[in-house]
């Protein structure tokens, strides 16, 4: 069968538990069609990029699905029916991953590559070269114009 992932987003004036149980009802329509979800995920209040009628932010959850496409077609119909999910999107995958998502993973490993970013700390960056002279091996460190090299003006004496 086909695999996919499938996150919502659910209206923020609904509870955890709330969300817990719409996951569950969306498993019980995928299972009734011949599908079954592998792993679920509750990501929690999240704010919003843009408003979505008119909340700022939204329950994530995720579910990998492994179902035929008629089975994710009648859980996106519900989807699209209830009026607590603002939000779906379900694609296709080639494997699932095993591991916990990138959102369930704990932010502190997230924000070790991050830590010293623009902090100020100059100890690990290099220090740029000094000047070279010009030379006849680096010709590119010569100035670009010079007195010489500059057009020479109209010496022409004006008439009072």
């Amino acid at each position: 069968m086909p695999l996919y992932e499938s996150v919502y987003i659910a209206r923020p004036d609904i509870s955890a538990t709330q969300v817990e149980t719409l996951t569950a009802d969306m498993t019980k329509i995928l299972e009734e069609n011949g599908g079954k979800v592998t792993k679920d995920e509750y990501w929690g209040l999240k704010s919003l990029a843009y408003r979505i009628k008119k909340n700022r932010k939204g329950h994530y959850s995720l579910m990998n699905i492994d179902a035929p496409a008629a089975a994710l077609t009648e859980m996106e119909r519900n989807m699209r029916l209830h009026e607590d999910v603002l939000r779906y999107m379900s694609i296709r995958v080639d494997e699932h991953e095993e591991e916990p998502s990138v959102m369930m993973q704990s932010k502190s490993s997230r924000d070790d590559r991050d830590r010293d970013r623009g902090r100020g700390r100059d100890d690990d960056r290099p220090k740029p070269a000094a000047a070279a002279p010009a030379t006849a091996e680096n010709p590119a460190a010569a100035p670009a114009a010079t007195e010489e090299s500059a057009p020479a003006a109209d010496n022409k004496e004006t008439e009072v």
